[in-house]
């Protein structure tokens, strides 16, 4: 399941909608932009594994609309997909802050492994950095390799505060701990 399946089982999870205002609620909750190629085959494919159900709403003058309402299945499913973090997408940006953006679906535990499976993608990827430095041949990939070390840095320091707090939410900006 992909992260923008994900994204739509944890806003059906919020309550029944139909495509264009899941759609909307997506993009503007996330920014990540959805096209009905992605987003109307995925509601099929999860009506079809009966993680949602599909009705028709009548409009006057219009054809029906489809109202997609999650069942028990597919809270299940969702749940998995976000509890699982495997090596091989812990490193996948889109991935990792999808889950961390619906971490109000898993307990403090499971929050702290997807933190914990983060760390050592990150550690990994810092590894590999290091062995790109020091190339005077290019000059110009220096420069993005150093921008990458800066910001696989910054978000060690950012995944280690979040594992800190044990799974929990940070303290509002601006409030004291």
């Amino acid at each position: 399941m992909s992260y923008i399946e994900m994204l739509l089982l944890s806003h059906l999870a919020k309550g029944p909608s139909h495509g264009y205002e899941l759609r909307r609620q997506i993009e503007a909750s996330t920014g990540v932009g959805l096209h009905n190629n992605s987003l109307y085959p995925a509601l099929s494919r999860f009506a079809a594994a009966e993680a949602v159900t599909k009705t028709a709403e009548h409009q006057a003058g219009n054809p029906p609309r489809h109202v997609y309402t999650i069942t028990d299945a597919g809270r299940q499913l969702l749940h998995g997909k976000l509890a699982q973090m495997p090596a091989e997408q812990a490193g996948d940006d889109a991935e990792f802050l999808t889950r961390v953006g619906q971490f109000e679906f898993l307990t403090p535990a499971e929050r702290c492994a997807v933190l914990d499976a983060r760390l050592t993608a990150l550690a990994a990827r810092a590894e590999h950095l290091a062995g790109l430095t020091n190339r005077p041949e290019h000059p110009w990939g220096a420069v993005v390799v150093s921008e990458f070390i800066r910001r696989t840095t910054a978000e060690q320091l950012w995944v280690r505060q979040l594992r800190a707090l044990g799974g929990e939410l940070p303290p509002p900006r601006g409030t004291q701990p």
